[in-house]
C-alpha cells in the first residue's frame, strides 16, 4: 500500500483502537467495578427504581453513558477503512492470480478474471453502508435516551407516578439503539466477513482470513441480540447485548491492530 493511503487507514484503525478498548475494557470496568457496588444492578429491576438511583447517582451514570457513546463514536470510521482494505487487496492480488489461473481460463477470454474477483465487491459496499448508519445509531440513541433518562430522572420521586408515555419511549430507544443500530451492525460484519472468507488465502494472509470467518460469527450474535431486544423493547440491554457489544468491540480491536502493523510498499 502506498504510504498517503495507508496513513490514513492507520488513522482510522487508532481511533477504531480507542473505540474498542473503550468498549471492551472501561465500559465493563465502570459497569462491574464502580456501579455494581453502587447497587445500579438492582436498580434496573424496575423503571422508577433505576430513575431514583440515576437521580442520586447522576455523575456516575453520565460517565457510564458517556464512555458507551464515546466507544461507538471512535468506531464510525471503520466501516469504509475495511472496504478500502478490501478494494485494495483485490487490486494487488487480481494480477497474480489472472497469472496462476490464465491457463484455466485460456478458453474464454472474456473470464480472464477469477470468478470471485469482484463478485464480492457489491457485498463489500453493502457492508460499509450498513456499518455506518449502524454505529450512528447506536451513538445517537444511547445519546438520546441517556439525555431522557437524565430528564426524567431529575424530576422523579419515589411517590411521583412515571409519565404514561415513559414505557413506549425508552422502548423506542432500545429498538433504535440495540435492534435498528446493532442489526445494521451485525450485518455489515456479516457482509465484511463473508467477502474476505470467500476469497479466502488466495487473497488475504491467514490472519485476514479467520478475521473473516470471526465476523461470520460476531455477526450471528449480534443479530441475535438485535432479535432479543426486538422481542423485548423494555428490557433496553439483555445479557446477549452485552456479549455481542463485547464480541463486536474485541473483532475491531483485532481489526485495528492488523491495520497498524502493516506496512507501507517501498519505493
Amino acid at each position: 500500500m502506498k504510504r498517503s493511503f495507508l496513513a490514513r487507514l492507520q488513522r482510522a484503525a487508532l481511533f477504531s483502537l480507542i473505540g474498542a478498548l473503550m468498549l471492551l475494557l472501561v465500559v465493563p470496568t465502570l459497569q462491574l467495578l464502580v456501579l455494581g457496588p453502587q447497587g445500579y444492578g438492582t436498580a434496573l429491576t424496575s423503571p422508577q427504581a433505576s430513575l431514583l438511583w440515576i437521580q442520586e447517582h447522576t455523575l456516575l451514570f453520565l460517565l457510564y453513558r458517556l464512555a458507551l457513546m464515546v466507544g461507538f463514536a471512535l468506531l464510525l470510521g471503520v466501516p469504509f477503512a475495511l472496504f478500502r482494505i478490501i478494494v485494495a487487496q483485490e487490486i494487488i492480488g487480481r494480477e497474480e492470480i489472472e497469472r496462476e489461473e490464465k491457463e484455466e481460463k485460456a478458453a474464454s477470454e472474456e473470464n480472464s478474471l477469477p470468478p470471485f474477483a469482484w463478485r464480492g465487491k457489491g457485498f463489500a459496499v453493502i457492508a460499509a453502508w450498513l456499518g455506518l448508519p449502524g454505529l450512528l445509531l447506536a451513538a445517537g440513541g444511547t445519546l438520546a435516551s441517556t439525555i431522557y433518562l437524565w430528564s426524567s430522572a431529575s424530576i422523579v420521586t419515589a411517590q411521583t407516578p412515571l409519565p404514561d408515555n415513559f414505557a413506549s419511549v425508552t422502548g423506542i430507544f432500545s429498538v433504535l439503539t440495540y435492534t435498528i443500530g446493532g442489526g445494521f451492525v451485525a450485518l455489515s460484519c456479516i457482509f465484511f466477513g463473508f467477502v474476505i472468507a470467500r476469497s479466502g488465502r488466495k487473497l488475504w494472509p491467514d490472519s485476514w482470513v479467520a478475521f473473516g470467518y470471526a465476523g461470520l460469527a460476531v455477526g450471528a450474535v449480534a443479530s441475535g441480540s438485535a432479535v432479543q431486544v426486538a422481542l423485548t423493547p423494555l428490557g433496553s440491554q439483555t445479557a446477549i447485548t452485552t456479549f455481542a457489544v463485547l464480541f463486536i468491540a474485541a473483532w475491531l480491536f483485532w481489526f485495528s491492530l492488523m491495520v497498524i502493523r502493516l506496512k507501507a510498499e517501498q519505493g
